[in-house]
């Protein structure tokens, strides 16, 4: 029985799917962690960014800008990136996501100007679309249709919680460290977030092709 609900077959209970959302498979696992520290950099953006920017004198109008670069790159640019995990996969987007948010960080961190501070916004806006739609497919890929909806509640609330810690984190590091300190540790976990879906998760869109396949019956594939 435990072999057959791991491989997503039957109809596990509420505390096994959390378990097998949260940390026993170590896809969603992977896709779980990944939605926490993607949020958790999002609160930190929303939260020390602007700080950071008046910090070193930007005016407000030009704050604003930044603070729009971000959400607008990632709001058009996700129309495309989650029909491109449809084609070449789900993994490479994620990790590859998670790295360019990490640029984007350590660009903003390193330079002290509008212009290197849009490209960073620009950055980290791209690598949230590369990410946002892809886990939400991951999961799709992975769990079963009986258990799927409640599989994505447990990622929810993952990557949801991802908003609190990340204000949490960012805001006591800053007390105690500074705003540049906050703000490289928040891209150093964004960076790791990304190592551990390269070497801990496979790719699931093949399976779902799988899936699809065996889900076409011999009367459905049958000429008329």
């Amino acid at each position: 029985m435990r072999d057959k609900r791991e491989t997503g077959r039957g109809n596990p209970s509420f505390a096994e799917i959390f378990k097998l959302t949260s940390w026993k498979d170590r896809r969603l696992f992977a896709t779980c962690q990944a939605g926490l520290v993607n949020n958790l950099n999002d609160g930190m953006a929303w939260g020390l960014f602007p700080l950071f920017f008046a910090a070193d004198g930007l005016s407000l109008s030009r704050i604003a800008i930044l603070a729009a670069i971000y959400p607008a790159v990632w709001g058009l640019a996700q129309l495309g990136t989650g029909a491109l995990s449809d084609h070449i996969g789900r993994k490479g987007l994620i990790v590859g996501g998670m790295w360019v948010q990490a640029a984007g960080i350590f660009i903003i961190l390193a330079t002290s100007d509008f212009w290197p501070w849009a490209l960073g916004a620009t950055l980290l806006g791209f690598g949230t679309a590369m990410v946002y739609p892809t886990l939400l497919a991951t999961i799709g890929d992975v769990a079963r249709p009986e258990w799927r909806a409640t599989s994505v509640g447990v990622y929810r609330l993952w990557r949801d919680a991802g908003y609190a810690s990340g204000a949490l984190l960012a805001g006591v590091i800053a007390d105690f460290l500074g705003l540049r300190a906050a703000i490289f540790a928040v891209g150093l976990l964004t960076f790791g977030s990304g190592a551990i879906v390269l070497t801990t998760m496979t790719e699931t869109l093949a399976r779902r092709r799988a899936d699809s396949a065996l889900a076409i019956t011999p009367a459905a594939s049958e000429p008329n």
